[in-house]
C-alpha cells in the first residue's frame, strides 16, 4: 500500500451539466459524445502538463503543478468543446462545468483527497454550463498572468471551511449563447459583482505591446541608416526583439508551448546562421537535434493512441 503524503497542487474538477437528461434522451449517443469530449479534454489537460487523477460517470478530476496552466487548460477545454457543440443540435449539446482550486491535499498512490479536492468539486458544482469557476487561491496566482477577465461571485459555502471560499468566474470569450456569470446570492451576503471589462481589452493590450516592439525596431534601423558607417548592426537587436515578441506570443497563445519553443529555437538557429554567413550551413546539426526532440515529445505525449 502506498504511503500517504501531503502536497500542494492545483485541482481541476469537471462534470456534465444535465447529464441525466441527456442519458434519458439518448443513452448510446450521450456515452459516445462523452467519450469524444473526454478525449479532447484529456489531450488539452496533457498539453498543459496536467494529469488526470480519476474519472467516474460524467466526472473528471485532474491536477496540475502550475496554477496558470490549469486555468489555461480550463479555458482551452471550454473553447474547444464550444466548437464541438456548435455542430450539434441544441438538445444534444453537452456542456461541462469546471471548478479549479489550489490547495493542500493528501496524495496516496495516484489518488488525491482532502478539503482541497472538496473545494474544487464544490466550485465545479456551482459553475454554469460551459463555465469555469476558480477559488481565491487560484485567482491570486493568475489574475495578472492569463488573458481572461474574472467576475467576483462572493463567498462559496464549503463544508468544514469556516466563512466559505471567495470564488471567481472566469470570463471566457464573448460567451455567446450562454448567460454571463453573475453574483450568486446563494454564495453569501458578501458577494460583490464587479463591472466586466471590455472583452477586447486583452487584445488591445497585446497589440500595444507588439506596437512597442515594432516602433523600437524601426527606430533602431533608422538610427543605423542615419549614422551609416558601412555596417548594418541593427539587424542583431531587431532579431533579439523579434525573438522576445515571439516568446511573448507563445506565452499567451493557445498553442502547445513545447512544440512552439522547439520551432522558435529552430528559426533562431537558422536566422543566426544566415546573418553570420561564412559559407557553411552549420545550422543543420542543431536543427537535427531539435527535430529529434520534437519527435520524442510527440511520441511520449501519446497523441497517436
Amino acid at each position: 500500500m502506498s504511503e500517504a503524503r501531503r502536497k500542494l497542487t492545483t485541482i481541476f474538477c469537471a462534470d456534465v451539466q444535465d447529464y441525466s437528461r441527456l442519458m434519458g434522451a439518448d443513452e448510446e449517443g450521450t456515452l459516445a459524445t462523452l467519450k469524444h469530449y473526454r478525449d479532447a479534454m484529456a489531450r488539452l489537460i496533457e498539453s498543459h502538463d496536467g494529469r488526470i487523477v480519476n474519472t467516474w460517470g460524467d466526472g473528471l478530476i485532474a491536477e496540475f503543478p502550475s496554477v496558470v496552466e490549469a486555468v489555461r487548460a480550463g479555458v482551452d477545454v471550454q473553447n474547444e468543446l464550444a466548437g464541438l457543440n456548435a455542430g450539434r443540435p441544441s438538445a444534444a449539446r453537452m456542456f461541462f462545468r469546471i471548478g479549479i482550486n489550489l490547495g493542500d491535499v493528501i496524495a496516496e498512490g495516484d489518488d488525491i483527497y482532502g478539503d482541497g479536492v472538496n473545494i474544487a468539486a464544490r466550485l465545479q458544482a456551482s459553475a454554469p454550463a460551459g463555465g469555469v469557476i476558480i477559488s481565491n487561491t487560484v485567482y491570486d496566482q493568475v489574475r495578472n498572468k492569463v488573458a481572461v477577465g474574472f467576475d467576483f461571485l462572493g463567498q462559496l459555502e464549503v463544508k468544514n471551511i469556516e466563512g466559505g471560499v471567495p470564488s471567481y468566474a472566469v470570463r471566457i470569450g464573448a460567451e455567446e449563447g450562454r448567460a454571463a456569470p453573475m453574483a450568486n446570492p446563494g454564495f453569501g451576503r458578501q458577494a460583490q459583482p464587479v463591472q466586466p471589462a471590455p472583452a477586447t481589452e486583452p487584445v488591445r493590450r497585446f497589440n500595444r505591446i507588439y506596437a512597442v516592439f515594432g516602433v523600437s525596431a524601426a527606430g533602431l534601423v533608422a538610427i543605423n541608416l542615419l549614422s551609416w558607417e558601412g555596417e548594418f548592426w541593427a539587424v542583431w537587436p531587431v532579431f533579439a526583439m523579434g525573438m522576445a515578441a515571439a516568446l511573448f506570443w507563445i506565452g499567451t497563445a493557445r498553442v502547445d508551448r513545447g512544440f512552439a519553443m522547439l520551432a522558435l529555437a529552430g528559426i533562431a538557429v537558422v536566422t543566426i546562421n544566415l546573418l553570420s554567413w561564412e559559407g557553411r550551413f552549420w545550422a543543420v546539426w542543431p536543427l537535427l537535434g531539435l527535430g529529434i526532440a520534437a519527435a520524442l515529445r510527440w511520441v511520449t505525449r501519446g497523441r497517436g493512441s
